[in-house]
């Protein structure tokens, strides 16, 4: 008796780069960037987040964040590596299953533009995010890129994602 053997190879590791220009200086993008009470205007879904480790935007620090999404519960636990604005902020998000590296660049375009370019890397353990990260790998960039054109929409025209109770 003969058995065929093979195997599929699944995804451990995804990376990609997203970018948005912004219409409005530098300075005024990371202001708002850098306001943990802005984060419900443009991470739709995000419904608390509490510092638990560190000053407030210092690296090293780590700040819990809860979302509800759709029937799903997610908790990320933030922990920035960088801090380096206005020219870049890197943070890691640790989940259930995930490892998500995040490098963010904020480049004047000019007087009246940043151009935000995000650099993502996720590190897959659990076997179930393996599957979700080899099946549908343009969920996570299409995510992403959600999350900076709600910013954009926040910081140029003040239109949140918040939901109104």
């Amino acid at each position: 008796m003969k058995f065929a053997y093979f195997s599929v190879r699944i995804l451990k590791v995804m990376k990609y780069t997203v970018e948005i220009t912004i219409n409005l200086p530098r300075k005024r993008v990371v202001e708002k960037m850098d306001n943990p009470q802005n984060l419900k205007h443009w991470q739709k879904g995000l419904v608390n987040y509490e510092i638990i480790e560190g000053a407030p935007g210092q690296e090293g620090s780590k700040m819990k964040l809860e979302y509800k999404m759709g029937k799903r519960d997610m908790t990320l636990i933030e922990t920035i590596i960088k801090n380096n604005f206005p020219h870049e902020f890197h943070a890691t998000y640790d989940t259930k299953g995930v490892h998500n590296i995040q490098k963010n660049y904020f480049e004047e375009v000019n007087e009246t533009s940043t151009k935000w370019v995000s650099e993502s890397e996720f590190q897959f353990s659990s076997l179930g995010m393996k599957l979700m990260g080899w099946l549908m790998p343009g969920a996570f960039k299409k995510q992403s890129k959600k999350y900076m054109v709600d910013f954009k929409n926040f910081a140029e025209k003040d239109i949140s994602v918040a939901t109104k109770n």
